[in-house]
């Protein structure tokens, strides 16, 4: 089997991390899987921030648990030690499809450099609340941008989950 549809049918989402932060060099790569990403009209109207430090990483994860309403003390992040936050332009019309491209990118690059990943949302209502504008000011991004995704990154604790059966009739021929 292509090694590339292999990787596709084989990454999980993680639901449980090692406190080991990974290497930088694997965290480029995979940023750079993330720009390669399609984007409509090839605009390129996304923009990734590695989060490493961790003041920084509890700080966006506070902000994910309040907006998903758990409990203190809740890791909406599952303890990934790295975050790779996806934004889009506020006002692009493809925002969201490019930025999930983007998304699908980076947790395909993680899977293939043996990291495990997890898509988690609540992006946008943090970074259009104060406190995320504000983050983004401090790290020097300006202009309107929309959040799309964080990718939660690190080494799993555990095993692979195992694929939960696919579901009939999702394909629909018209020869």
């Amino acid at each position: 089997m292509n090694k590339i549809i292999k990787a596709m049918k084989e990454r999980r989402s993680i639901r449980k991390f090692k406190s080991e932060m990974p290497a930088k060099a694997d965290l480029e790569q995979i940023v750079e899987a993330g720009l390669y990403a399609a984007s409509g009209m090839g605009k390129q109207a996304t923009k990734i921030i590695i989060v490493t430090d961790k003041k920084l990483r509890d700080k966006i994860m506070e902000m994910n648990r309040k907006v998903g309403g758990w409990d203190q003390g809740f890791d909406p992040f599952y303890g990934a030690p790295a975050m790779l936050i996806v934004l889009a332009e506020k006002d692009w019309r493809n925002k969201i499809y490019d930025g999930s491209l983007v998304m699908g990118n980076l947790m395909l690059a993680a899977h293939s450099l043996g990291l495990g990943s997890i898509w988690i949302h609540r992006a946008r209502e943090e970074f259009e609340s104060e406190e995320g504008k504000e983050i983004l000011k401090e790290l020097g991004i300006e202009g309107e941008w929309e959040g799309i995704g964080h990718c939660a990154v690190g080494y799993m604790d555990g095993e692979l989950p195992k694929p939960a059966p696919r579901k009939d009739g999702r394909v629909v021929w018209a020869e």
